[in-house]
């Protein structure tokens, strides 16, 4: 067969050259596609993961067992700013009563910084709150952190971390 001919050396370098373009192409495009979708899916999840931050502080001001429970994973802990560590069933017991107890009158947070490492992602906020002490009203700061993990498409918190700011 001639060189050039068709069916020849140059119709199947032609054929391999753009059957590889067109791989490589795809590829690509496919590439793009599962980019677009891991960001779509990163910005549902944040705002998601910022929707239940919301919901985990009203629970507080509200002492709101009965939504926080739905919030919580079953094999959740708290650790508190004096380093006590608490399990799901004790820190639950503690939240019908925190915010009377604690004695607070306003309670806020922003700051909200949220990560997410896959199905794990940390929510870190810090509160301001003004709370009564004896006969003094007192303001105060405390830097959380919350891990959340992705089960069956829902997001629950499986510990919170508790740090009171002190002034420097």
């Amino acid at each position: 067969m001639e060189e050039g001919a068709p069916g020849g050396d140059c119709e199947r370098d032609h054929q391999l050259y753009y059957g590889d373009h067109a791989v490589d192409s795809l590829l690509r495009l496919v590439e793009n596609a599962k980019i677009m979708i891991e960001m779509e899916t990163r910005t549902q999840d944040s705002a998601e993961l910022s929707a239940l931050n919301r919901q985990f502080i009203e629970n507080f001001i509200r002492q709101d067992t009965v939504h926080h429970n739905e919030i919580i994973h079953r094999d959740f802990v708290c650790i508190n700013g004096d380093g006590n560590i608490l399990g799901r069933e004790e820190y639950m017991k503690g939240w019908a009563t925190g915010y009377t107890r604690g004695g607070y009158t306003d309670f806020s947070y922003s700051d909200e910084v949220i990560r997410i490492f896959g199905n794990f992602a940390l929510v870190r906020s810090k509160t301001t709150y003004t709370k009564k002490l004896g006969d003094k009203l007192v303001k105060g700061n405390t830097v959380y952190t919350d891990t959340y993990v992705k089960e069956n498409h829902h997001w629950k918190c499986i510990q919170a971390q508790i740090t009171p700011v002190t002034e420097r």
